[in-house]
């Protein structure tokens, strides 16, 4: 499942940059999740499953639609109209690196010497990528589009969070079905609100079809049943090494299919990024953690 996931993300956002020459953010992103709700919502039919939630269902069901769609989805695809695909993966798989964190304090799987040193190195990769524009302060839309993936990456983490509390007591495929379908109502609704004219200028193509179709499909449907299914198994940060390998996909294929420029600070930062998620996600056996938030009793 990890290796599967991996494949799927590290070609995301080559098809995310493709179906976003075709249609508005908003509206791409609440079309792929209501196609990936309904593919998952035709398997659980056809399999005889329960389709509605239970009455205690509604709200986390609710929780995660927010957080995960509107957070992350939503987020980074608006933030990826100016940002390359590989660097667009590159800042939101710095959510493995975030679960890290929020881990310590909500999941209680602590803090080692080795999750530290990664979420520095991560730190510093993220220094090479936006030190450019930081340290000539040019505030442009490349940068308000790589804060705002940033942003998706820090929903996104807080999201697997809630998924690890939560998730053991609910079906994965339901759970997934309803928050990609709850909300990508509620972003469709976003989309007819500031996107109207864009919608009723939209041409599909080919290309643009099969993106949105990957994205639903395989980006939503499958890899995120997937990726809930891996975070019931194991610790949400060490869950997190499935995902050390796409950000080097993402560029790779973002260079190989659409011609994008990988710099020097890009790749330096990218290296540093995934040294952070490889060494946030090492196991040591040990029980000397760093047990920040009790230090001070």
């Amino acid at each position: 499942m990890i290796v599967l996931i991996s494949l799927i993300w590290g070609y995301l956002w080559v098809t995310v940059k493709i179906g976003l020459e075709a249609m508005p953010p908003f509206f791409f992103s609440s079309a792929r999740l209501l196609i990936g709700g309904f593919v998952l919502f035709l398997f659980l039919l056809v399999k005889r499953q329960e389709i509605l939630p239970r009455k205690d269902e509604w709200a986390p069901f609710f929780y995660l639609s927010l957080l995960m769609c509107i957070g992350y989805y939503a987020f980074s695809t608006y933030g990826m109209q100016f940002v390359d695909s590989g660097l667009s993966s590159v800042l939101v798989y710095t959510m493995p690196i975030i679960i890290t964190l929020l881990a310590h304090f909500f999941l209680d799987e602590h803090l080692t010497l080795n999750k530290v040193i990664g979420l520095v190195a991560g730190a510093i990769g993220l220094l090479f990528i936006m030190g450019p524009h930081l340290l000539h302060l040019s505030w442009n839309l490349s940068l308000l589009g790589e804060l705002i993936i940033l942003l998706s990456a820090f929903f996104w983490a807080w999201a697997s969070i809630y998924t690890k509390k939560i998730g053991h007591a609910h079906d994965k495929v339901k759970m997934t079905m309803w928050q990609l379908l709850m909300g990508g109502f509620f972003i469709f609704i976003i989309s007819l609100g500031t996107e109207h004219e864009a919608i009723a200028g939209i041409a599909l193509s080919k290309s643009s079809i099969f993106a949105l179709l990957y994205n639903g499909i395989l980006g939503s449907a499958v890899a995120f049943v997937g990726w809930n299914w891996v975070l019931g198994k194991i610790q949400a940060s060490t869950a997190s090494i499935s995902l050390m390998s796409v950000p080097l996909l993402g560029l790779f294929f973002g260079w190989l299919q659409l011609g994008e420029e990988m710099t020097g600070n890009i790749l330096i930062g990218a290296v540093f990024i995934c040294l952070g998620i490889l060494f946030t996600s090492i196991q040591v056996k040990s029980k000397n953690y760093i047990k920040a938030a009790d230090s001070s009793s």
